[in-house]
Formats: structure tokens, C-alpha cells, sequence
């Protein structure tokens, strides 16, 4: 609800405060995107925390989702004995222009504020998908990060439909 999108330290432990959303509405979510755009401290982040997190913060959608992810990287050769992922050291616009050749006509999703918010100054950003938590966090990542701001309007397109209850809703840019 304050903005931020994790704790300190990348946690996702909120998710777990979260309204939970039916496996067949994480299905239909997950079958839309072929490949996931991350960021290397959330891959760092993710793999430290792996024992302490729960089925749905360990794996995108809840394990429901299978593809491609994607962690861009400055040291991509640390990350290639990781069959889980493929790392790139390129600028968001390449990483974005391959990831949707790669996705062949699915969704390029973006699971790093910071890669999203460089997507977004470069306008490559299509759709936001926004969830929330009865949570506060207090610190950690936020959502939208631009010292000295920057204006993004967004158009309401509608409630995602079987995620009411975790305030599920899709915008598009303006």
C-alpha cells in the first residue's frame, strides 16, 4: 500500500499477507507471457531467500508459468550454470526488442522496478498490471523510484478479472 513493490533486501515475504488469487486465474495470467524480464539483484535476492520462501513468492505465478526468464546482468557469466535462466548484458531497449522476439506474439514481462522504470523512459511499457497487499513496508523497492520525479499517466483498462480481491488492475499508458 506505501509504494514499495519489496522489503529490504528484496524481500517478498508480503505476498504471503496478499488475498489469494484461484490457480486458475495464475494459470490464464502465466499463459499469456512467454518471457520474463528480471533484474540481477532480484535473481541475487530470490536465491538467497530460496529456503525461506513460500510456493508463491519461490516461483513466478506460483510455479503456474513456464518460459524464458531473463536476468540482465553486467557479469553474465556468473549466472551460466543456472539452467533456469539466461543472462544478457545489454541495454533495456535490445533486452526488450529480443525478449519479445523470443516470446514469439506473448506478453514480455517486466519483474524489476528498476529494468521497468528504464522501459518506461524509453516507452516500451504497454500494460501495468498492479496488486496490492493490506501491507505497509516501510522500505525496500519501490515501485516507481525517479529523484526529483517524473509524470507516467495511466488509463484505467479494467479489474483483473478473478484478482478483485488483491485489488488486481490492468492500465495501459497514455
Amino acid at each position: 500500500m506505501d509504494g514499495f513493490i519489496t522489503g529490504p533486501e528484496h524481500d517478498m515475504a508480503w505476498l504471503e499477507a496478499c488475498p489469494r488469487i484461484d490457480e486458475s486465474v495464475l494459470a490464464r495470467l502465466a499463459a499469456a507471457v512467454g518471457v520474463i524480464l528480471s533484474g540481477r539483484r532480484g535473481y541475487d535476492a530470490a536465491r538467497a531467500q530460496a529456503d525461506h520462501r513460500d510456493e508463491l513468492t519461490a516461483e513466478a505465478y506460483g510455479g503456474a508459468w513456464t518460459g524464458t526468464e531473463i536476468v540482465l546482468t553486467h557479469r553474465p557469466a556468473e549466472l551460466a550454470d543456472d539452467p533456469a535462466v539466461t543472462a544478457w548484458d545489454v541495454d533495456v531497449v535490445e533486452a526488450v526488442r529480443r525478449a519479445q522476439q523470443l516470446a514469439a506474439g506473448k506478453d514480455v514481462q517486466i519483474i524489476s522496478a528498476d529494468i521497468a522504470r528504464q522501459a518506461l523512459e524509453h516507452c516500451l511499457v504497454d500494460e501495468l498490471q498492479v496488486f496490492s497487499a493490506p501491507v505497509m513496508l516501510g522500505d525496500g523497492t519501490r515501485a516507481f523510484d525517479v529523484p526529483g520525479g517524473r509524470l507516467v499517466e495511466w488509463e484505467l483498462v479494467g479489474p483483473i478479472p478473478g484478482a478483485e480481491a488483491a485489488f488486481g488492475r490492468i492500465y495501459r499508458a497514455r
